[in-house]
């Protein structure tokens, strides 16, 4: 199935909540599909990604399984659906972190007209681009030149069409990992899961993975089963896996 977002060019990544709960409720009685990156700890630049789908109150796998690079500075706690505890690393702009928690997924987007997707898609153009500059009223969106003008993008590091800008093929196709909703700054920002430069090159605070395994997940998830993405240390995981109702791995290997 093939879905084309057809929003304005000035998009947000929309808040999700005004508050936050230990067991994240916007996916804990709505959410049916998981996307699961496990890291050996909180250091290390790799990990990997499984997904699941929820039938009858339990999570299934769906059989989707790879290895996937993170932040060339291992993970830190983001701003997501969860509730971040007090210990730990944090997440913050330009850090090289990968963000820990669990996300909403939002649109897909790449170079193509179109791509087979059950997500929002859109098609990216030279004139897009995500702010990343702290200070900027438009931190943490997707934006059009040709709705915010040149100025307004000066100094971001993240044009959307790489392969015009930056000369290589990261963003050809990839979506949207929903990290800190409320766009506050130098709390991170433009958090994708996006095609990796070469095998297991660490990243800048994204998720990468070959375009095979981006084309099968694409494929998989569905906006209106309201998918999550979840990354977690292993030590993170066993401590949150039942209060924050995550897959049981024993059952599904």
């Amino acid at each position: 199935m093939m879905r084309k977002l057809l929003f304005p060019l000035l998009l947000s990544f929309a808040p999700l909540a005004t508050g936050r709960a230990a067991v994240p409720s916007p996916w804990a009685s709505e959410g049916t599909q998981m996307v699961l990156v496990i890291a050996p700890d909180w250091q290390t630049a790799s990990g990997h990604l499984r997904t699941f789908e929820r039938r009858n109150g339990q999570w299934h796998a769906a059989d989707i399984d790879f290895a996937v690079s993170t932040g060339k500075n291992g993970a830190g706690w983001g701003l997501g659906l969860h509730e971040s505890p007090n210990d730990g690393p944090f997440k913050a702009e330009g850090d090289g972190k990968a963000p820990a928690g669990i996300f909403q997924i939002g649109m897909a987007f790449g170079q193509a007209a179109s791509l087979p997707t059950g997500l929002d898609y859109r098609a990216m153009i030279a004139d897009d681009w995500c702010i990343d500059v702290n200070a900027s009223p438009l931190y943490n969106r997707i934006v059009s030149v040709r709705d915010v003008g040149p100025e307004a993008i000066a100094g971001s590091s993240e044009p959307m069409r790489r392969d015009i800008h930056s000369g290589d093929h990261l963003y050809n196709k990839g979506f949207v990992i929903v990290h800190n909703p409320e766009n506050r700054p130098k709390g991170g920002s433009c958090i994708f899961a996006h095609l990796w430069r070469s095998p297991g090159a660490a990243t800048a605070g994204c998720t990468a993975m070959t375009e095979p395994d981006m084309d099968r997940l694409l494929l998989w998830l569905n906006q209106a089963k309201n998918p999550v993405f979840v990354l977690l240390p292993d030590t993170e995981f066993q401590r949150f896996k039942t209060p924050w109702q995550l897959p049981d791995l024993s059952l599904n290997k």
